[in-house]
């Protein structure tokens, strides 16, 4: 009997090794975009890193957060198995690229205007005849030049585009609209030209991503979403989502 027995036993262990490994660590990787994911210290925080935390404590799987530069973020994403990154744009263009777990958030890009610069545009039409600044990777490239804009400045990451914005060396920039308040809340002198797009916000993952973990993120995010955790947790960090 002892024969069939050992047969059997390392027929499941051979299994085991076929098998996804369970046990393996899910990397997350994002970049510095207060106050949905930025760092405090050496601390990954804000309110779409709390839900991603959220979703993996919730399926108990070991999983890292690196903050990066988005360019560095989005294509470790694109290229490394068992990567993911966050909060990125869903759009038309990245569809196939990514496997995808949303709705981290959904959210307008609006163009901004450093208040008292001379830019008199009122809606897109009008904003085209403006240096339009994005940054690297960043879906609203892609935006403005659906949009047949033609005077596009491409800076290293959000923060660089930023501060060419307030230092008028660019006359305009897409920004989320959340951010866009959170800026105005703060004092920034910032005004909103334009509506550019509306989009949802998602955890995207390297295309070989294991679809049952995927599933499992997703039907956590879902369960987040539903019982309202989604909504306390941007309430926390002085953004209020609409119902």
């Amino acid at each position: 009997m002892r024969k069939p027995l050992l047969i059997i036993a390392t027929s499941l262990f051979s299994l085991s090794l076929l098998s996804p490994a369970r046990a393996e660590t899910v990397h997350f990787t994002t970049e510095e975009y207060p106050p949905f994911n930025y760092r405090e210290g050496k601390t990954p925080v804000g309110a779409t890193t709390e839900q991603v935390q959220k979703i993996m404590a919730d399926i108990g799987v070991s999983y890292t957060i690196t903050v990066l530069p988005w360019v560095r973020a989005y294509n470790q994403a694109l290229t490394e198995p068992m990567t993911c990154v966050f909060a990125t744009a869903h759009n038309e263009e990245r569809n196939s690229l990514f496997k995808w777990v949303e709705p981290l958030l959904i959210d307008r890009s609006v163009l901004i205007k450093h208040s008292g610069s001379k830019v008199a545009a009122a809606n897109l039409d009008e904003a085209k005849q403006y240096l339009v600044g994005t940054w690297r990777e960043d879906y609203t490239a892609t935006i403005l030049h659906r949009n047949n804009f033609q005077r596009i400045d491409v800076g290293s990451d959000f923060k660089a585009s930023l501060k060419k914005l307030m230092s008028d060396r660019i006359d305009l920039m897409p920004i989320s609209e959340f951010y866009f308040d959170k800026l105005k809340d703060e004092g920034n002198a910032v005004e909103e030209v334009a509506v550019l797009a509306q989009q949802p916000l998602s955890i995207a993952c390297q295309k070989d991503f294991p679809p049952d973990l995927l599933s499992k993120m997703q039907t956590a995010l879902t369960a987040l979403i539903a019982d309202g955790t989604q909504k306390r947790i941007y309430l926390k960090y002085g953004l209020h989502l609409g119902d």
